[in-house]
């Protein structure tokens, strides 16, 4: 009897560890620290950008049933929807202008495991976007390092970035990066030979005209033309063509209340807002020319004409002004001014 009391006894002392040894396991889904950068390290050298299925989003930055991990690594995430059944038609632009960061990033010779790229699809990944209660795409999540565990996880718990204020080209993203984790980023793009190809395009079409015309160049002094194309230059800068270029804005905004076109901060606006200002300005410029040819021909038309002209004119000046106005008031909250629309 004691034999197999004591056969029993060695027994139960080789299960327990192992079964102590189960239960940490079950109790802790994160895998230890250091295999964790290891294999963050692995990925990101097969692709700067690490694709992240809800496992993973677990295992490398947490979960809200088994919280979050300690991570000596920051962690940034493009909440994303790449399907084109989801006709989401910025989250291709914003997703190349990410890649350019994580690539700049992971080819650079300050590239070191404190900061991975990674981005979650909507069709792979809906219950991460349940889970932070993200209900629009696209989405940067900033994850930074953290010294203790978490027993849940939150979008409190990640810095956001704001894409409406700030747009999502490349060098915002860096920039934003750098002011939250003081890791600088030089972004390289790569070479894009459209504008070469199209400036040899225009040059060389440029230079036929010159040469099928070289006996007759009286048009270079058309006023006409220069002033088309003065106004067109000017026009295409008021509108804001060159901030949009820089700072890489959405085409527009989709949200529960349906699209908007016109960015509702005076900080931002979107691409197709500066085709709107473009076309207003156009409208009241020709205004102004149907006003001023009235004036200078009237010797030269007859009344109704004239008259025709100073009517469109000033219409045109009245209701586009008014347009302009009313895009200022709504993004300039508190402008207390309008004119025929509000």
């Amino acid at each position: 009897m004691s034999c197999h009391m004591i056969l029993l006894c060695l027994a139960m002392i080789w299960l327990i560890p192992i079964i102590n040894a189960n239960a940490k396991k079950k109790e802790s889904p994160h895998m230890p620290l250091e295999e964790r950068s290891e294999k963050l390290i692995q990925m990101s050298f097969k692709r700067p950008m690490i694709r992240l299925n809800p496992e993973k989003f677990r295992t490398f930055i947490g979960s809200k049933q088994h919280g979050q991990p300690i991570r000596n690594y920051t962690f940034v995430v493009m909440m994303t929807a790449l399907s084109p059944g989801r006709q989401c038609s910025v989250c291709r632009s914003a997703a190349d202008e990410f890649s350019i960061v994580a690539n700049s990033w992971r080819y650079s010779s300050l590239f070191n495991p404190s900061l991975f790229f990674g981005f979650v699809d909507y069709d792979e990944g809906s219950e991460i976007f349940q889970q932070l209660k993200i209900n629009s795409a696209p989405v940067f999540l900033l994850f930074s390092e953290r010294q203790m565990k978490a027993n849940t996880l939150l979008i409190k718990h990640a810095d956001q970035m704001d894409i409406q204020r700030i747009g999502f080209s490349a060098e915002t993203i860096a920039r934003w990066i750098a002011e939250k984790t003081s890791i600088s980023i030089r972004v390289v793009r790569p070479p894009n030979y459209t504008a070469s190809f199209l400036l040899v395009i225009f040059f060389s079409l440029f230079s036929i005209i010159l040469y099928v015309r070289r006996n007759n160049l009286d048009f270079l002094g058309n006023k006409t033309s220069w002033s088309v194309t003065a106004l067109a230059i000017v026009f295409g800068m008021t509108s804001g063509q060159m901030w949009s270029h820089i700072r890489g804005p959405p085409l527009m905004h989709r949200s529960a209340n349906g699209i908007s076109y016109i960015h509702n901060g005076s900080g931002g606006q979107f691409i197709i807002e500066t085709y709107i200002i473009f076309v207003i300005n156009c409208a009241i410029a020709a205004g102004f020319i149907f006003i001023i040819h009235a004036v200078k021909q009237s010797g030269k038309i007859d009344q109704k004409k004239k008259k025709i002209m100073l009517i469109a004119g000033v219409s045109l000046i009245a209701i586009f002004f008014s347009f302009l106005m009313s895009i200022f008031r709504g993004k300039a909250h508190g402008y207390p001014y309008s004119f025929l629309f509000k």
